[in-house]
């Protein structure tokens, strides 16, 4: 079999590596979602190039950027926006923040689907807002992702928002602000144009804000296509903060961007308000990196998303054997895991002494899940689950 660039093994412990430097030696890390891949060499030629020249003082945004980025959402998404709707970021994280603050009041509700990435729950609660949190279910089922056995779930499931908590929650008299996170980190759902459409029809009924994180919106591996929320028509982009990002799809997150696409005026002058009184601009090599992937990296990426394809089915195939379950992942590098059946305490602190540091499923809203992160070598992860699965077989001896 043909060697991928993929398959290279890098050492990350000497680069201060968050991911690689929080455990001991002994420890896989397979937590933070970040990739452990070389990144493209157009994104590390621009760079050279860039320094190369010699001045790395404070910079504008280029008008190539901002041309690429209104190309890339017409042929990626099929979603006209216009480059004036852009705001430039140092990062995703720091925009649900902002949107917290600068466009809801103490008083208002901020509508959570989850277990989802804890910096969404993170913002309503750190801006002293109410924050409600709305169950995902298996999809065709009654059963919530926030129960501890999920006794039928299967690789072929999905999960999606429980619709009669969600109405009830956007009908509160305070409710403001719906978070979403498209494709679902951890879940790995690719919401489709129908329950988009559900989403949208609540939030225009009860006038709803929605802030869309689809910051792994490049990185779906089954035959589906992303849809931003704000692409459906005019209310819905009226009505929509849509954040994406280079980092995760091109392995670039320590370079700090992302943007975030406002048509609404009024929103989007108060959302640039909240951004220049706290955040900085974005980093210049951050700008570089995105203007490179998104110009010249779509190759890379196609054999990216075959890479992770891969990776995706043996981690599938390795739990065929064990009491560990997991729906379907259709977007993203991370295996969302119910180890509910191994009826432990706390499944992250046990895998993390058996020599794997997952995500621990309580950053998410249930503890008796993991997040695994497949974004490295396939001999990273055989060596993962191989350690996993002696793990468990030592339980049936106790």
């Amino acid at each position: 079999m043909d060697k991928s660039v993929f398959d290279k093994v890098i050492d990350r412990t000497h680069m201060s590596s968050a991911k690689w430097n929080r455990y001991s030696d002994d420890v896989i890390p397979m937590w933070v979602a970040d990739m452990d891949f070389d990144s493209p060499n157009c994104i590390k030629t621009a760079i050279q190039k860039r320094v190369e020249e010699g001045v790395l003082g404070y910079t504008m945004i280029p008008e190539s950027l901002k041309s690429i980025l209104v190309n890339h959402c017409q042929n990626a998404y099929d979603w006209q926006v216009e480059a004036n709707h852009l705001i430039h970021l140092p990062g995703l994280v720091c925009a649900l923040h902002l949107a917290a603050r600068a466009l809801t009041s103490e008083d208002d509700s901020i509508i959570v689907p989850g277990p989802v990435y804890y910096h969404l729950t993170k913002a309503p609660e750190l801006a002293n807002r109410h924050l409600e949190s709305v169950p995902l279910l298996i999809e065709n089922s009654v059963e919530s992702i926030t129960e501890k056995a999920i006794d039928n779930m299967s690789e072929k499931d999905r999960w999606v928002i429980d619709k009669e908590k969600f109405e009830t929650a956007c009908a509160a008299k305070n409710a403001k602000m719906i978070m979403l996170c498209n494709p679902h980190n951890p879940g790995g759902t690719v919401y489709r144009r129908e329950e988009l459409e559900e989403i949208h029809a609540l939030a225009k009924k009860y006038d709803l804000i929605i802030v869309s994180d689809e910051i792994h919106c490049d990185l779906i591996l089954d035959d589906q296509k992303h849809i931003p929320i704000a692409s459906l028509n005019e209310d819905a982009a009226q009505r929509t903060i849509t954040l994406m990002s280079p980092s995760k799809t091109y392995n670039v997150a320590g370079l700090g961007y992302a943007f975030a696409v406002i048509a609404n005026n009024q929103l989007r002058t108060q959302f640039n308000k909240a951004r220049q009184s706290v955040v900085p601009d974005p980093n210049l090599l951050g700008l570089v990196a995105a203007e490179a992937a998104y110009k010249d990296g779509e190759a890379w990426r196609q054999e990216l998303l075959a890479y992770l394809r891969k990776n995706r089915e043996f981690i599938k195939n390795s739990l065929k054997d064990l009491p560990l379950k997991m729906a379907s992942s259709e977007a993203t590098y991370l295996a969302w895991i119910d180890a509910s059946e191994l009826n432990l305490d706390d499944p992250y602190r046990f895998f993390l002494e058996a020599g794997v540091a997952t995500s621990s499923g309580s950053d998410f809203g249930n503890s008796q899940f993991i997040r695994l992160n497949f974004g490295c070598p396939t001999s990273i992860i055989e060596q993962a689950m191989m350690r996993i699965s002696k793990a468990i077989s030592t339980l049936d001896k106790t």
